[in-house]
């Protein structure tokens, strides 16, 4: 139940305090006093899309809190477009704050009343009725699990088909690769095979003079080095002279050894040359850097190759899981049809008793459910309440033979419907009495004041009859400061109410026989 309002700085509103009590309590006013302000306030703090001109004049920021037996939420919009919503003083998202809101209040606009030709509120009203949201739930989850399958399949197919369609060139560039018979390392260790092999008589010819110079017959260094002999004079220096004796003896070994293992190959030559040609090839038409990102691409290619051969079954199994998927989804399905069809007679009756008492005497009501092409998200039903208010009359959509008045205790009717099964705490019916005078405001009113024995019902109206039913009543008006127009609201103590009744009977400033009819309006009820 909400059980207070605060508003600050929203449009023609710079303080608002009000609180509201149970059962049924009605908001009046003259057009354009705010009652529309009021309820955009209370709108904004369910989650409703901020806007920053929403905010008073010359003021940074605007705040709408609402207190429910549940808990306190309330909204900060600032100038600049931001917004802030609080639920009990803790930061929530929008998204979170609309999911609260939606099971603490209900708000009935005067354009809530298109709704009723709407498909979707229709299928909504008949499943409340059947209260199987568990059912609902159940097959939505596993809607979701059907359709996350047919995705896999079908995502699946294409890429089979579009692997089939290049399954040519994948082979031909995976053998490429395959029959290259890739070795990690193979490009350098072969680049300076060819530097041996295209230089090997340089390198002969430059490691023959190497080992004349140290260890030849004539003059060579290491025969120097042995005959020079300093062990008296200098001995450290005759150590360091031996010592590089015995090195240049090792490098002439070395030397030696090396230019045994030189050969004039031609043949390998030819082969190593032809080898890297390939190599150099292939990294060119395969855009590498190096025969290792080849190994890589020849691996990823195998497994595409892999991956052809294996999309039959593939396809094959996803299709079983599709199945599988849509029958268990066909017999939720199947079950939520039943649970609809069920109440479709009580929720005929029920509408149209309702009407029958709001004065449409002839009213006949049918709802007609059919099956749809596919699934939905809601199962695989269409439902479509159609009515006739007068004798001889064809049943048709509501919006092709009802009249503004007739939409509105319609509306009324389902909305009365809906309260008695979904248990929401408080519902609020801005002007639903559009098209309607009388003694059919008066049964309205009633069934408003019904429906509050078991729940909060707010109305907005501008017609006395069903102003005086209310338990509670408050007004809404304008009035002026020194700089400005200033939106207020107060609760009405008796003798006010019965000047605010009278007021909406003849205007203002009512005569005697208008609050005479006012207090009678208000006795009576």
């Amino acid at each position: 139940m909400l059980k207070h309002l605060h508003i600050q700085n929203y449009a023609l509103i710079s303080h608002l305090d009000i609180d509201f009590g149970a059962g049924f309590s009605v908001l009046t006013g003259e057009t354009g006093a705010g009652k529309s302000i009021i309820l955009g306030a209370l709108a904004l703090v369910l989650g409703a899309r901020a806007e920053s001109k929403a905010i008073t004049d010359g003021e940074d920021k605007c705040i709408i809190e609402a207190e429910f037996d549940e808990g306190i939420i309330r909204r900060e919009l600032y100038a600049n477009g931001k917004s802030r919503s609080f639920v009990d003083d803790g930061v929530v998202t929008l998204q979170e704050l609309k999911v609260l809101a939606n099971k603490l209040i209900d708000i009935h606009s005067q354009h809530a009343n298109l709704l009723i030709e709407n498909a979707d509120f229709q299928l909504e009203v008949v499943d409340a009725i059947a209260k199987n949201e568990s059912l609902l739930n159940e097959y939505s989850a596993q809607y979701e699990r059907y359709t996350a399958a047919v995705e896999a399949l079908q995502k699946l197919q294409a890429l089979a088909k579009k692997s089939q369609a290049d399954a040519d060139y994948i082979q031909y560039r995976f053998q490429l690769l395959d029959e290259a018979n890739l070795q990690a390392g193979e490009l350098e260790e072969l680049e300076n095979e060819q530097y041996r092999l295209s230089h090997a008589e340089e390198i002969r010819a430059a490691l023959d003079t190497a080992i004349a110079a140290l260890s030849g017959e004539q003059g060579s260094a290491i025969e120097a080095l042995r005959a020079c002999r300093l062990d008296e004079a200098a001995p450290e220096l005759q150590e360091r002279l031996d010592s590089t004796r015995i090195e240049l003896q090792d490098i002439a070994s070395e030397a030696e050894r090396a230019l045994n293992r030189i050969e004039m190959d031609p043949q390998r030559l030819a082969w190593v040359e032809e080898r890297l040609n390939t190599l150099n090839g292939l990294l060119h038409k395969f855009s590498a850097e190096n025969v290792e990102e080849l190994i890589q691409t020849r691996d990823e290619l195998a497994e595409q190759v892999n991956r052809l051969d294996s999309f039959d079954y593939d396809i094959a199994q996803a299709q079983k899981t599709v199945e599988a998927e849509k029958a268990t989804l066909t017999k939720l399905a199947k079950a939520l049809t039943l649970s609809r069809q069920a109440v479709v007679p009580q929720i005929c009756e029920r509408l149209v008793n309702g009407l029958t008492r709001l004065g449409v005497a002839h009213a006949k009501v049918e709802i007609p459910i059919t099956a749809t092409p596919d699934f939905t998200p809601r199962g695989c039903d269409e439902v479509q309440i159609l009515f006739a208010a007068n004798l001889n009359q064809s049943l048709r959509n509501v919006s092709e033979v009802a009249s503004g008045g007739e939409i509105s205790r319609l509306m009324l009717c389902v909305k009365a419907l809906i309260a008695s099964t979904k248990g929401l705490p408080t519902i609020i019916f801005d002007e639903i009495d559009t098209g309607v005078s009388g003694d059919i405001a008066t049964q309205m009113a009633a069934i408003m004041k019904e429906m509050a024995a078991h729940r909060q019902i707010i109305a907005i109206t501008h017609l006395p009859q069903i102003a005086s039913l209310g338990q509670t009543h408050y007004k809404v008006y304008k009035a002026d400061t020194a700089t400005r127009t200033e939106t207020h609201i107060s609760r009405l103590n008796d003798d006010e109410r019965i000047i605010e009744i009278a007021s909406m009977l003849s205007g203002k400033n009512p005569s005697p026989e208008a609050i005479a009819n006012a207090k009678q309006l208000l006795c009576y009820h």
